[in-house]
């Protein structure tokens, strides 16, 4: 079973699946499984007026969560959701700005054109998508945000890290999710077009930590009326543990350290002078490839210091906007004992979802979860209470 995050809001326990065929004993194990598995999520926020807002406006986060019944396990909700969920066709605008180091960034523009609810495009609700570690425009989970955005009428556009959407790279950079310049430049850039227009952000794993990270510096400063994340690291010693555990490395770590490598070498005529490259690319791990590379790049005097800047947990408190950020407590990619509740509870801005079940971007419903998942039915949600009702947070 996976590990209980103590005190919650609201929690309680749904009704077990029910299955037709099959004998008597069968169904009833597979319905004590179910009923194990599927629970309402626990709703832990600071303020109680965004929790209002939320059970008004966003009802899936006080809805029971059935997690695909034969792949409810963490790694393999992890495993299997890029395989099993569509991928629905985006066409995309390519943009490449400028940063001021002489970079340059690529950007994925979904302008949603024929919308039909915002037809001004100087108003059209605009939501910026950051993805994981290594992902693209390209990513399901981004598509499909995409998908649910087009439906609602909003425009759409993808901050795709340095050197991974196959720009060229202009510096000897690239990209953490502790440095924050770069998103600040693209969010800059992407209100500039369109300052009259409700601006929103979302982030996935790695994208959400950077906007977590970003959000913390700046305070109420920023451009977003409002934010989510989804499946982030909170704490990145901790991640870094779990993800070294042999199982976990073995499935997970192991194959995103050669996703690392082969993004960065790529471009290694640019980095040869400052890092040694043939030592990054016999890293087994994360943590050896950040220790090498990431670490190095940024000018870290050693991964522990980079390690605890890229924490979110630690600029949760600093975050002044509303936040909802969505977490199942058997991701291995971040362990239940490093969500940061009590910082939670403590800032009125913050709402933390918290699934019992569900993995690292996985959260898999229904017997065959081709479409839609919890993770997606939350960001529609969230955006549209945000776009719709945003207005009421600042009377409640």
């Amino acid at each position: 079973m996976a590990p209980r995050v103590p005190l919650a809001v609201r929690k309680g326990a749904g009704p077990a699946w029910r299955w037709a065929g099959g004998s008597e004993d069968a169904d009833t194990s597979r319905a004590a499984r179910s009923s194990r598995c599927s629970e309402k999520p626990q709703l832990v926020t600071g303020g109680e007026s965004f929790g209002r807002f939320l059970q008004d406006h966003c009802p899936v986060v006080t809805e029971t969560y059935y997690p695909t019944v034969w792949c409810w396990e963490s790694r393999g909700q992890t495993l299997l959701r890029p395989f099993i969920t569509s991928k629905p066709p985006v066409q995309y605008r390519n943009e490449l700005i400028k940063t001021a180091d002489g970079g340059q960034i690529s950007l994925d523009w979904f302008d949603n054109e024929n919308s039909a609810c915002y037809v001004d495009a100087s108003t059209r609700p605009t939501i910026l998508l950051l993805p994981g570690l290594t992902g693209t425009s390209k990513e399901s989970y981004i598509l499909h945000m995409i998908h649910l955005s087009e439906e609602l009428g909003y425009r759409c556009v993808v901050f795709n890290n340095r050197g991974v959407a196959g720009e060229s790279l202009l510096t000897p950079r690239t990209y953490c999710c502790a440095n924050t310049e770069d998103l600040e430049t693209v969010i800059h850039h992407v209100h500039s077009l369109y300052p009259s227009a409700p601006f929103l952000a979302a982030g996935v794993s790695m994208g959400g930590m950077l906007l977590l990270n970003y959000l913390g510096k700046i305070g109420t400063k920023t451009p977003l009326m409002a934010a989510a994340t989804f499946s982030v690291g909170w704490n990145t010693f901790a991640c870094s543990e779990s993800l070294e555990k042999p199982l976990n490395w073995l499935l997970f770590n192991y194959y995103l350290t050669t996703c690392l490598q082969s993004s960065v070498n790529k471009h290694r005529h640019m980095f040869v002078k400052q890092i040694d490259m043939d030592h990054v690319m016999k890293a087994k791990s994360i943590r050896e490839f950040d220790k090498r590379f990431t670490s190095v790049m940024f000018g870290y005097r050693t991964i522990d210091d980079y390690y605890t800047d890229a924490s979110p947990n630690l600029r949760l408190k600093s975050v002044g906007i509303p936040v909802l950020c969505l977490n199942s407590v058997d991701d291995v990619f971040s362990p239940s004992h490093a969500i940061p509740i009590e910082t939670a509870k403590q800032n009125p801005n913050v709402a933390l979802v918290l699934t019992s079940y569900g993995g690292h971007i996985g959260f898999l419903e229904g017997i065959w979860p081709r479409q839609s998942t919890y993770m997606d039915r939350v960001f529609k949600q969230f955006v549209q209470a945000m776009v719709e009702h945003g207005h009421e947070l600042s009377t409640m």
